[in-house]
């Protein structure tokens, strides 16, 4: 049994075979080419959310051991840029230092839940955010200033983050801004991309890198893009120079935040070709026509039965989803195929290493 129950198959050189095999059909079945892109095995996560438990004076920051609240503690796990332990070490001193305590979700009671890093490649320094079980910053932030005093120029920003509710949940909906710049910024696909702290962000950057680079090589010059479920833009914005038109979609009021900064940062003759519809992805589905070109990056759950439908009926000339969940791009590709979208290639990402978890690229085109 492995040490840490993020990874249980610690070790292992790619994918399940399993895993694999179920791609392999659903290719088999189609005629559609396969191919397996396998990324770095440690030190490629560059975003972390850790829980915070403990007693007093001794907390630990790690993951939930399978079906518990116990707290297995990683303070130099493998897979983490080394920035994200060097912050968790830190964090304990502080919390010493300043005889801060642990949440205790019997009790529901003490004060850090949870630690949340996100570490900037270009800056080499980390955002930061303290998840608490509180109402107000107050009480937390001397412990944030404890700890940009000791990481010094490798703190991008602070945050705390206020969950005083019974929850598994992690991060409740009040957020302070405690010091720094307010975005993360990462440059992909040729575009600037900015991440709050609350908007979601690849944690595998660099082999996300690489499937921004597969997408983009397959849409056209001059398309017509609609982009449904586009986060803060991590795909679809470098897109915005070759594009006649580009249509985002997303719901996330975060995400929405970095996508209207991404937006904004682009040349005014980029920025004009662009529209934005705020709300569920079926809001943008009226967008997709026959000549488009769409791109989904669902959430685990997959595609929504409206959006489906709208693929479905409107067939548009290309159609590349980006899946994190094997099994939900396994069900949707049986009614787009039906409805005479052509699966004809997929692409294989590691993204999870060491997990049953891959990231799949499937590339339809209208038949």
């Amino acid at each position: 049994m492995p040490a840490c129950p993020g990874c249980p198959r610690f070790g292992a050189a790619g994918p399940s075979t399993p895993t694999l095999q179920q791609l392999a059909e659903l290719c088999l079945r189609n005629g559609a080419q396969q191919e397996l892109e396998i990324g770095a095995r440690t030190g490629f996560r560059h975003r972390a959310r850790l829980a915070v438990r403990g007693r007093a004076g001794r907390p630990k920051i790690g993951i939930f051991a399978e079906g518990s609240h116990r707290v297995v503690d990683i303070p130099s796990c493998q897979i983490h840029h080394p920035l994200i332990n060097e912050v968790g070490r830190a964090l304990k001193v502080c919390m010493r230092e300043l005889g801060s305590s642990c949440y205790s979700d019997g009790a529901h009671a003490g004060l850090v839940r949870a630690l949340q890093v996100a570490v900037e490649r270009s800056s080499q320094s980390a955002q930061i955010m303290l998840v608490c079980n509180d109402q107000t910053p107050a009480a937390a932030l001397p412990l944030l200033d404890r700890l940009r005093e000791r990481l010094g120029e490798r703190v991008h920003s602070t945050w705390w983050n206020g969950n005083a509710e019974v929850t598994n949940r992690i991060l409740g909906g009040a957020f302070h801004h405690h010091s720094g710049p307010a975005s993360l910024m990462e440059r992909i696909g040729g575009a600037q991309v900015y991440f709050p702290p609350a908007a979601f962000g690849q944690n595998n950057l660099d082999l996300f890198e690489r499937m921004v680079a597969r997408i983009h090589a397959h849409v056209p010059p001059g398309s017509e893009l609609v982009e449904l479920y586009a986060g803060c833009g991590a795909i679809g914005l470098g897109l915005a120079a070759s594009c006649a038109r580009l249509v985002f979609n997303e719901i996330s009021p975060a995400s929405l935040e970095g996508l209207a900064l991404g937006v904004h940062h682009l040349p005014a003759e980029q920025r004009s070709r662009v529209r934005v519809v705020p709300g569920p992805a079926p809001a943008a589905c009226p967008d997709i026509q026959p000549e488009s070109v769409v791109i989904v990056d669902p959430p685990r759950k997959g595609l929504e039965p409206e959006v489906l439908h709208a693929l479905g009926e409107r067939r548009p000339r290309r159609l590349l989803y980006l899946s994190c969940d094997l099994g939900s791009l396994l069900r949707d590709a049986e009614p787009l195929i039906a409805s005479g979208l052509k699966l004809v290639h997929t692409v294989g990402y590691d993204a999870f290493p060491y997990t049953e978890h891959i990231e799949t690229l499937a590339i339809f085109q209208r038949d």
